[in-house]
Parts: structure tokens; sequence; C-alpha cells
């Protein structure tokens, strides 16, 4: 893999948390239970998986704590099988969780997105840390990885704040990290398509927090640039709120097509629209 600038979202997790914070704490009781995009989630459920992340990270990553292992005969080395544990395991959490008063649930969000921005704010962010699967399976630069848990907790409270019909965090150094951390997945989402070396896909995402993205095959994968194609193979053109929307499975391709704007080979195009950033 390929990787352009870092993109810097360690000082974000702090103003994240108390921007999430100030919304919950403001929720009327009845807004909790609001349905989310998140199916079978309310709000109450996401912020709850909110915690389930951060307990995961700081436990795990922080204090080295092993969880009992998946069953034996779970091949976690396939894609479909990483995807169903996680849902499961994600499940599993909320249900078992729903108990939590939103009071108390704020009181821990607290306590754990203080945690979660010392631990990420004291590692190396150039070493090589664990693979960010939907961008390739092989180690990432700890950069990439924490802008990865940037974006899902960014994503979330978007779902909430949706839910509750607040404005979400769109300003572009909020939402421009998270754009970028996405379009790591594009080389990936190509990595199957046998074209010609030289063949170029642009991605052009519209709007103050979007940008211009290209990849270009190369003898040995597919490498990401911002340097824009004067004529690339494909060119794939939509708005910034489209485009996280349709990387997260917030949108379906056929709900977001009729927004986007699509020029030149259409198996390459496909990949594109049919690209993930996050596991799910």
């Amino acid at each position: 893999m390929q990787y352009l600038h870092p993109v810097n979202t360690v000082e974000l997790f702090p103003e994240e948390r108390l921007a999430l914070l100030q919304l919950l704490n403001a929720l009327p009781d009845e807004q909790w239970a609001n349905p989310t995009v998140c199916p079978g989630w309310s709000v109450h459920d996401v912020a709850l998986h909110l915690l389930g992340d951060d307990i995961g990270i700081i436990s795990v990553r922080r204090d080295g704590y092993r969880e009992p292992r998946a069953p034996a005969d779970l091949d976690l080395s396939q894609w479909v099988n990483i995807v169903a544990f996680i849902n499961q395991r994600n499940e599993q959490w909320v249900q078992a969780m729903r108990r939590t008063s939103p009071r108390l649930l704020c009181e821990f969000l607290q306590m754990t997105g203080a945690a979660i921005a010392r631990h990420f704010a004291q590692l190396d962010q150039f070493a090589l840390g664990v693979p960010v699967h939907w961008a390739g399976p092989d180690p990432a630069p700890i950069w990439l990885d924490t802008a990865r848990e940037y974006t899902e907790r960014w994503v979330h409270q978007q779902h909430i704040r949706d839910a509750v019909e607040q404005p979400g965090l769109k300003e572009r150094r909020w939402f421009a990290p998270v754009l970028e951390t996405f379009v790591y997945a594009l080389p990936q989402a190509l990595r199957q398509v046998r074209s010609p070396l030289g063949t170029t896909v642009q991605l052009v995402v519209t709007g103050d927090a979007g940008g211009t993205w290209s990849a270009a095959r190369t003898d040995q994968a597919w490498a990401l640039s911002t340097e824009a194609a004067r004529e690339p193979d494909a060119r794939v053109t939509m708005d910034q709120e489209i485009a996280w929307r349709l990387f997260t499975k917030g949108l379906t391709r056929d709900e977001a097509l009729p927004h986007i704007g699509l020029e030149g080979n259409r198996a390459l195009i496909d990949k594109v629209l049919n690209m993930v950033s996050i596991i799910a």
C-alpha cells in the first residue's frame, strides 16, 4: 500500500468527545429511544456501542488484555467471518448494556473518552501497527489506525445527530480527515480488477471538506495519489454528504446513484461505488 501524507486526527479526539457529550447531556429522555440508521439500534444503543469501542481499545491496546478466544472453528482469516464475528460481538455488548442509564452512560463516555485521547496521543504515529482491514491486509502506520478510530467515532456521532435532528460536525477540520481516511479503501476496492498498467480511476468529492484522488494501476498494485488525472479511464464525482454515507453503508448504491456523476469504464466505476470504509 502506498500512503499519502499522514492524516492527523490525534488532536481531534478530545473535542469530538466533548461535542458528543454536550449533545447527549442535552437530550430529552424520549430522544434516547429514537431509531438510527444502524438497523435495530436506538440513539442509546449507538452511544453504548461507542462505549464498547472505547473499552476495547483501552483494554486490549493500552492494557494488553486478551479476551477469550473466538470459537475454534471460526476462521478469522476470511473477511466474511471477521465481519460476522465483530457484528455478533457488538450486538451482544449492546444488548447486555441496555440496563445502563443515559446519565451513567455519559459519565462512562467522559471517562473512556479521556483515556482514549491520552492513549493515542502517546503513540508513535509513524510506527507500524495493526492492519486497517478495509484498506488492506498488511500492518498499517499507526496514524492510519488512529484515523480509522476517529472516523468510527465521527460517523456514529453523525448517526446520533441525524436521529435527533441536530446538525453534524461538518466543518472542514472535522470532516476532511474522515474523507481522507476513507479514500484508503479505494486501492483495496480495485485490487481484483484486471486492468492494463497505467489504468487510472479518479474519485472527486465535492464540498468544502472534499478533494480529488486518483488510483493508478502499477506492476505491483493500485497506487493512490492526490494528483488529478488528465484523462482517467473512469471518473466518479459525488458530494461529500453522499460520499461518507455511501462508503459507510448509510446509503445504498441505488439511493446514491441519482446524485453521482459517472464517466468511463463501468467495471471500474462499479468497484468505486461498492467501496466500503468500515468493517461491516
